[in-house]
């Protein structure tokens, strides 16, 4: 298995590296009749480009997406979608001081454990331009669930160790950094100066929040619903946690505190996140994924040589302060991909029972 394509039924392939010609894929499974079109695919896009925001890199790249399959008179045909999308502002000349050296916190060393070489030119396919196809992608699974009533969001909940103090889903795409509370921007905004100033780097917390997913979605024992949903979130390369409902909340809580009592109104809490039993309890599917500070950095880093011995660096290039906000719709596109492969997968087993 080569781990470059994600999905059962709707099944999402990806190719391309951050410095090579440009990314791609293809996805299978796709039914015929979605309204689709590259302006749908780049409003998602869009959200995760480089170059804007305050935490974002220097590198500008207009993600630009050109369909080249799957997609007649405005909808999908049913065949395989392909797409792709040409990188423009490549600079792969701040890398070469780094072509032996394994940098830290990067995935140089375990990449060359495994394959004896790898792509120094920002990282190839563990640059976290990776994603560009999983949005593209994801924003194609958004509309197959969108026919189906289903809606996601995507919000930040904390920033450089700063959490919010309200909770507005809604409305986070219109603010910065997609945050869940206006309010909350103007000290992330203050702390993102700090550290840029320091040559450091910020990590944050993203919920995740499907609305509209109706009950029963999901499969017993091995292919749960949250085991699903963990994997995706935990296959982008920033994230170190995911939590569904109230996570790890939920070990220093009791029995009678956790549980979501069910009333004639329907439940009265949603701590488990949605999901009961491995299967959507027809509740707001509500993950949470906990992304970790960008590893490139300004400061002067110890780092080991190929060689052998080690030695100190400063890594050159033009990369995020934070992940955030431009993972979010990543984050988004990977639930969606999970949500509608499992709503496929439910689809093909119902028609042959």
């Amino acid at each position: 298995m080569s781990g470059n394509t994600f999905g059962s039924v709707f099944r999402l392939t990806t190719f391309g590296e951050s410095h090579g010609p440009g990314l791609g894929g293809v996805v299978d499974g796709c039914p015929a009749g979605i309204p689709m079109s590259e302006a749908i695919i780049q409003q998602e896009l869009d959200k995760r480009k480089p170059g804007s925001g305050k935490a974002s890199t220097a590198r500008k790249e207009a993600d630009k997406i050109s369909i080249l399959s799957g997609v007649f008179d405005g909808v999908t045909t049913g065949t395989s979608i392909g797409f792709y999308v040409e990188n423009e502002d490549q600079r792969s000349r701040d890398y070469s001081e780094l072509k032996d050296v394994f940098r830290p916190g990067h995935a140089d060393f375990s990449f060359h454990a495994k394959f004896g070489q790898r792509d120094y030119r920002g990282g190839g396919r563990s640059s976290g331009r990776e994603t560009l196809s999983r949005v593209a992608g994801g924003a194609i699974a958004q509309e197959l669930l969108r026919e189906q009533g289903i809606v996601l969001y995507a919000y930040t909940t904390e920033l450089g160790g700063i959490p919010v103090e309200k909770m507005d889903f809604a409305n986070a795409s219109d603010t910065p950094y997609f945050s869940a509370d206006s309010n909350i921007v103007s000290a992330w905004d203050k702390r993102i100066d700090e550290v840029r100033r320091e040559g450091d780097t910020l990590g944050g917390v993203v919920e995740i929040r499907a609305v509209g997913v109706p009950p029963g979605l999901g499969e017993p024992v091995f292919d749960k619903l949250d085991a699903r949903l963990a994997y995706a979130l935990m296959s982008v390369g920033a994230v170190k946690g995911v939590e569904v409902g109230a996570g790890c909340a939920a070990a220093r809580s009791t029995g009678s505190l956790n549980n979501d009592y069910m009333t004639l109104d329907g439940f009265a809490s949603n701590n488990a996140g949605g999901i009961l039993g491995g299967i959507s309890s027809g509740q707001d599917i509500v993950a949470r994924a906990y992304v970790k500070p960008i590893p490139s950095i300004a400061k002067e880093q110890q780092c080991m040589h190929r060689n052998g011995g080690t030695v100190c660096v400063r890594v050159g290039g033009r990369h995020d302060i934070c992940a955030i906000p431009r993972i979010n719709p990543v984050l988004k596109a990977m639930t969606a991909l999970a949500l509608a492969d499992l709503l496929l997968l439910d689809r093909r087993l119902g028609e042959r029972q």
